[in-house]
């Protein structure tokens, strides 16, 4: 006969998560190449504010779609200095009122933030964006 295992064991730690703080690779000048290489490795990147509801919609939504981003969680207080990494990094002219989180990275470049996201799911143009950058396998 097989025995219950006790609720203790089964801890569920998300390994698609990450938190962004001052000792993170994003915050240090020498490491914007990996920065770079990370975005363009992975097919889909979130960055957003830890805790944030519109990060959550986009996740449940590409997860939804059958897509695993990873999901980077950003502290209030590093905000400002990683979005001007991200800006750099994207191309983002911050005239135009710069980059706004949740931003969303597919097939390493800049797609937008959560209604970029919803307003290409709504069109149908999301799925092959995401075909196309290796997201998705349909």
């Amino acid at each position: 006969m097989q025995e219950a295992l006790p609720y203790k064991s089964w801890q569920h730690f998300p390994t698609d998560f990450r938190t962004l703080n001052k000792s993170s690779s994003l915050l240090n000048q020498e490491s914007k190449g990996d920065v770079k290489n990370m975005i363009k490795e992975n097919a889909v990147i979130v960055f957003g504010r830890r805790g944030c509801c519109m990060s959550h919609v986009i996740q449940r939504l590409l997860h939804f779609l059958g897509v695993n981003p990873v999901i980077y969680d950003i502290e209030e207080k590093y905000e400002n200095e990683v979005v001007v990494e991200l800006e750099d990094i994207g191309g983002v002219d911050r005239k135009d009122g710069g980059l706004q989180l949740p931003a969303v990275f597919i097939g390493g470049e800049l797609f937008g933030g959560l209604d970029r996201i919803m307003a290409a799911h709504i069109s149908g143009e999301l799925t092959p964006v995401l075909k196309q950058a290796g997201a998705l396998w349909l």
